[in-house]
């Protein structure tokens, strides 16, 4: 037993010493962008899914309509980000990121990713990939689920350094 709580021990360390890093550098390509850190989440978004609705993108960062039309204006006016009609609901909007974000981003990130991708793909074997790749998998979805209830939770009220309930 000693010798499988210093492995759980050691890879809780790893995962968090991991986030860190992923933080930081997360933070370092927000201040070369000069967005925020949650502008940075939405770019990436963007990078992944080509074009989202403003309502999608206020969904996945757990923002209200005004915080997600305050960010896209932000960076719209920076030349990230362009709107374009839905093209099958007027009412609504798509945005998408524009092709001088895409190369900004593409400079700034190309060497990590392959400098990372040579390194991990000489080191780890197929069949260790995989296992790797569930395991990020499954302890996203549960980090999102956490995400959520905490997202449930009522806010402390200024002065007070209490928030609501934490039961969920």
């Amino acid at each position: 037993m000693p010798e499988e709580n210093e492995i759980k021990a050691a890879l809780g360390r790893a995962v968090q010493a991991y986030q860190g890093a992923v933080d930081d550098f997360d933070r370092e390509v927000a201040r070369l962008l000069g967005v925020n850190e949650t502008d940075l989440r939405c770019l990436e978004l963007l990078l992944s899914a080509e074009r989202a609705t403003p309502g999608e993108l206020g969904g996945r960062l757990g923002l209200t309509t005004g915080s997600v039309t305050a960010m896209i204006d932000r960076l719209e006016k920076r030349g990230y980000l362009a709107r374009t009609p839905h093209p099958t609901d007027r009412r609504s909007t798509l945005v998408q990121v524009t092709p001088e974000l895409q190369e900004r981003a593409r400079a700034l990130m190309m060497p990590f990713v392959e400098d990372s991708a040579a390194q991990v793909f000489a080191r780890y074997d197929d069949e260790q990939l995989a296992l790797v790749a569930d395991f990020l998998d499954f302890n996203r979805e549960v980090q999102e689920r956490h995400t959520e209830r905490l997202r449930a939770v009522a806010a402390p009220k200024r002065g007070s350094g209490k928030a609501g309930p934490v039961s969920a």
